[in-house]
């Protein structure tokens, strides 16, 4: 049996203001559910001081989650999805368009 795709990507090189604040992580990860038409059912995040932010989007289809470094430009990024393999295709093209990495890596594991 096939559960979903679960992509682990790590983001390198993204412009600190992006990872700074848990309140503007949560919207940019928000706006990557919406373009990837996923469905939100729960979110919740955390700031860290002086920076950083860790936060999860739950998600029908199962979840999205995201923990910053500012002070390293990087991001480590979990998107799972039981819903095909599109879905975790299209999440991932929009987070490197809001997150604006300069390099990133993505492992691909199907569960």
């Amino acid at each position: 049996m096939r559960m979903g795709t679960h992509l682990l990507v790590n983001l390198y090189g993204c412009p600190v203001a992006v990872l700074n604040k848990s309140k503007v992580v949560l919207r940019l990860l928000n706006s990557v559910v919406k373009e990837a038409k996923l469905k939100k059912v729960g979110d919740k995040s955390y700031q860290f001081k002086p920076v950083g932010a860790t936060a999860v989007i739950l998600l029908a289809e199962s979840h999205i989650s995201i923990h910053t470094w500012p002070e390293n430009k990087s991001a480590a990024v979990d998107i799972f999805c039981c819903a095909g393999d599109k879905k975790p295709d299209l999440a991932l093209k929009s987070l490197l368009k809001k997150f604006k990495p300069e390099k990133y890596s993505v492992k691909r594991v199907r569960r």
